[in-house]
């Protein structure tokens, strides 16, 4: 039994990821699919899959690499919001991953979005992750 897992998820993505790993599987929630969603609508995973063949299910990630230099499109994953610590903040409050350049991924009261999105429709939430 997982006591945190998006912390878990974050940690397979991270680890696959300086690995040089090109897919990794992860046991699925909807918490996960709309991070993943997230994820590869800003641009930092190549692609996505669901697959429900078992109970629970597992989510399929392929990993984006810069084609010249091969650096990973993720740099760095952090979990803020803590099982033992929860992290809300205010929509005036959101905050700016490496002023602009990373995201930061929130659960709002209308969804998984990222920090930039959550500015424009005014609303906080728990933050859950920064990525950059």
């Amino acid at each position: 039994m997982l006591t945190d897992p998006i912390a878990d998820y974050l940690t397979r993505i991270r680890n696959a990821s300086k690995a040089r790993h090109r897919v990794v599987e992860i046991p699925a929630s909807n918490l996960k699919k709309e991070i993943t969603k997230v994820l590869y609508d800003k641009g930092y995973i190549f692609s996505y899959k669901f697959e429900d063949n078992a109970i629970q299910g597992v989510i399929k990630i392929a990993l984006k690499y810069d084609p010249i230099t091969k650096l990973p499109a993720i740099l760095n994953l952090e979990r803020v919001s803590k099982p033992g610590l929860r992290k809300y903040v205010h929509h005036v409050e959101l905050p700016r991953v490496l002023n602009g350049l990373g995201i930061a991924i929130l659960s709002t009261s209308k969804g998984v979005v990222s920090d930039k999105e959550a500015r424009t429709m005014n609303v906080g939430g728990e933050v859950l992750c920064y990525v950059y």
